[in-house]
């Protein structure tokens, strides 16, 4: 992590050509925009970082104002390319943010000095945990103020104005305090440019009093600058590949894991090339889930230890070689390969850096020899799942049930974001079969696992709908974590978005319930859909209902996918209390029994 304030040595140097590496798949190349002249008003410092947010990839902006950001927000809106979505707090603009970056690739937000900044610290903890390069931008202080010993509102009561940048320096890549135009320039482009480069969030504190002051250097259209495009050393290349292909040859039943860094190395096209050539089984870690097609002729599930999908980790943990590809994990043994981004370590063997996975997993594929024991080992184990049992008509309605429903409304054309505690019920039922590979077309299940911010859902699912227009975003939320953060469906009504929303009310927090019980993991119960029609006022178009069974789920479903496809949809799901799956009983009984460890002799 880096930070800079003032002068900076230029981390890209500028030519003439756009943004490279622009994450969505149509902005590559950037043309510039008309030319800026020395005297318009358009030459400042604020127009600056929305042009430069824009040839980022950057379309909107979630922001909360404050008075130490109005003028920089004037700034933004005034941008062609920009849109500024104000959010009902500092914390929903970061989680928006976050789900905005999970599509485009990139995202945005904009809060006021250290009582927003320090609001949006948790969501910019998230968005580094799970690799997210998201531009966190503060309205700072008067650039006066710095090095007096003035007491400013806002702020912890200290001269000192460093406080909020000591705390994002742990969770962003690089920060930087503008409080000169004369380095502003330099500042934001290393800012902006070093967040894609590393799929990381970045922090940029920009003075009150600058964002609307004309400088030389924003007096025409932004330098264009381009972010080098990272190569492969192409010897560790063939040495990785060569190392690698001899390790997995030797293998009976070798297997590959996805893990999510797949996302940071855009390697997915790759690693199924290599699944075709090779004809392993395929599993995906939880936190890759939507990565890879889980109609591919090789594929076993969901891979979790002791909670995967049924017969997955019977083949995984027999393997006698894997190869995980851009995983996170804590340790791992001395049977697999791990392609991290730029890295490969053959077990016994060496190590390689520079070597970007996608080339990796592309050469491999070339050089591997095909072994489908692994695979015919899981057919003759693998037993199909059951249904759920038959119900008796307005029977109270079983979470399984739910999900089954919720899996037949999926396509190309829907993304799921579900709340941590929802993953553990819904990752074997819902199955990804969307046959396209491109990271940017298929169907996407998207969730916070490192971090599992309780009320993460609410915003991302507002970022993120943002982002994909192209997509019906089905969000699947419980009752605890909506109270969280549940303000911002105000943001997706003002928006227009046609989400819909399954909030499952089960009177508490069952995540917490299953690791240890107590009378804090029962909360107040709302009644939600009321609550969403009176944040809808008559204001947008908004749908909502309250099921208790699952003929009424199906009608609620076929009203969200017919007649108010057009609406927000909000369906409040009333299941038991008690009403959960074994893997979260299985995957509480163990967290408990980590957390619950006596302290290790002396």
């Amino acid at each position: 992590m880096e930070t800079k304030m003032g002068a900076l040595d230029a981390q890209v140097k500028p030519v003439p050509n756009g943004v490279g590496g622009s994450p969505t798949p149509s902005s590559h190349a950037i043309s510039p925009s008309p030319p800026v002249s020395i005297a318009s008003p358009e030459a400042t410092l604020g127009r600056h970082l929305a042009r430069r947010l824009v040839q980022a990839g950057v379309g909107d902006v979630f922001a909360v104002p404050g008075d130490f950001n109005l003028t920089l927000l004037d700034h933004l809106i005034a941008e062609p390319g920009l849109k500024l979505i104000g959010c009902c707090n500092e914390l929903n603009a970061g989680y928006a943010a976050d789900g905005y970056a999970r599509r485009r690739g990139v995202g945005a937000c904009a809060v006021t000095f250290t009582v927003g900044g320090l609001s949006v610290i948790n969501a910019v903890a998230g968005a580094y945990s799970e690799n997210l390069p998201v531009v966190f931008i503060v309205g700072g202080p008067n650039s006066n103020d710095y090095g007096t010993n003035r007491i400013l509102h806002h702020t912890i009561g200290l001269s000192d104005f460093s406080q909020e940048l000591q705390c994002f320096q742990t969770v962003t890549c690089f920060q930087a305090v503008v409080n000169h135009l004369e380095d502003a320039h330099e500042l934001i482009d290393t800012a902006i440019s070093t967040s894609l480069k590393e799929s990381k969030p970045v922090y940029i504190s920009i003075s009150c009093n600058l964002a609307g002051i004309p400088h030389p250097t924003f007096s025409t259209d932004p330098v264009p600058f381009f972010l080098s495009p990272k190569i492969s050393n192409q010897m560790c290349l063939e040495a990785a590949v060569e190392a690698t292909a001899t390790f997995l040859d030797k293998a009976v039943k070798p297997v590959l894991v996805a893990g999510p860094k797949l996302r940071v190395a855009k390697a997915t096209e790759s690693f199924i090339e290599l699944a075709d050539a090779c004809g392993y089984p395929i599993a995906v870690m939880p936190s890759a889930k939507g990565l890879v097609p889980e109609h591919h002729p090789k594929f076993i599930g969901t891979y979790w230890g002791a909670v995967s999908t049924p017969f997955c980790s019977e083949i995984v943990e027999s393997s006698d070689a894997y190869l995980f590809a851009g995983p996170i994990f804590n340790d791992y043994t001395s049977k697999a390969v791990i392609v991290q981004p730029e890295r490969v370590v053959v077990p016994n063997g060496p190590a390689f850096g520079c070597v970007l996975m996608k080339d990796f997993l592309h050469e491999l594929a070339k050089r591997i020899k095909r072994n489908t024991t692994a695979y015919e080992n899981y057919e003759r184990i693998f037993v199909p799942g059951g249904v759920p049992l038959k119900r008796t008509p307005k029977e109270a309605l079983r979470v399984n049930v739910l999900f089954m429903h919720i899996q037949r409304m999926l396509s190309g054309s829907t993304a799921v974001i579900a709340e941590t505690v929802k993953i553990l019920y819904s990752y074997k039922q819902i199955c990804i079969n969307e046959m396209k590979y491109n990271e940017f077309n298929c169907y996407r299940y998207e969730f916070q696992m490192q971090y599992g911010s309780i009320g993460w859902s609410v915003g991302a699912t507002l970022g993120y709908a943002q982002a994909a227009k192209d997509k019906r975003v089905i969000a699947c939320i419980g009752d605890g974590s909506f109270q969280v953060t549940a303000q911002d469906v105000s943001t997706m009504l003002r928006c227009g978005q046609k989400s819909i929303i399954f909030l499952i009310n089960n009177g508490g927090y069952t995540i917490e319930v299953e690791i240890h019980d107590g009378p804090y993991n029962v909360i107040k119960n709302w009644n939600y859909t009321a609550l969403v029609d009176a944040i809808h006022n008559g204001e947008g178009k908004c749908w909502t209902c309250k099921v208790h069974c699952e003929e009424e789920l199906m009608e609620a479903i076929q009203m969200a996918m017919g007649s108010k496809k057009d609406c927000l949809c909000f369906i409040e799901v009333i299941v038991h209390k008690d009403d959960t799956s074994k893997e979260l009983l299985e995957w509480g009984s163990r967290v408990s029994s980590a957390n619950s460890r006596p302290p290790n002799p002396q």
